[in-house]
């Protein structure tokens, strides 16, 4: 992933090709298909296990916990998995997507297939349709943002906090929304 997203900082997403992807991180070209079907797949590769990560943290929050408790218990689980690596990586995979369409279309599906996780977790623990989807989608905007500052901060701190503390504010912002 690293030699992709230099590649793709270098030259531009659709100046890169796979061939050159897999040059650079030494495997070949077949190698490289086995594991992705082709180069937008690199920039969401995680997803499948940060969804999950997600959902078993909040089918095992403590029974009684709210929604937004239990999303965040996901959000933990989630964080904790996070390091050095992925802080390192994120501007300069903040930078590929930005600087192209389509990518910038398949960050928006990632963000729906973890909002759609964390809903279906929420609805398996028996909250109603409607305030699993809210919960969840404050959920993805407080794992966004904690995500962001934490980068940016750059300071060695760890991960959650940073989410947890956005979660705390986006629950204040909506009980202000009357």
């Amino acid at each position: 992933m690293l030699a992709a997203v230099d590649l793709f900082a270098e030259k531009g997403y659709d100046a890169t090709t796979v061939t050159e992807i897999a040059e650079r991180a030494g495997v070949t070209k077949s190698t490289f298909f086995r594991h992705f079907p082709d180069k937008r797949e690199l920039l969401v590769a995680g997803q499948a296990a940060l969804s999950t990560l997600l959902s078993q943290g909040i089918a095992e929050a403590p029974d009684g916990a709210t929604p937004l408790e239990a999303v965040g218990a996901g959000l933990d689980r989630a964080a904790s998995m996070m390091g050095p690596m992925n802080r390192e990586l994120a501007p300069r995979l903040a930078a590929a997507v930005a600087a192209n369409v389509e990518l910038q279309e398949r960050d928006a599906l990632k963000s729906v297939g973890l909002a759609v996780a964390m809903t279906e977790a929420l609805i398996a623990r028996n909250v109603p349709e409607m305030s699993a989807r809210l919960a969840a989608e404050l959920g993805v905007l407080a794992f966004k943002r904690g995500f962001d500052r934490w980068v940016a901060e750059g300071d060695g701190s760890e991960l959650a906090p940073r989410i947890s503390e956005a979660l705390t504010g986006l629950r204040a912002a909506a009980a202000s929304l009357g």
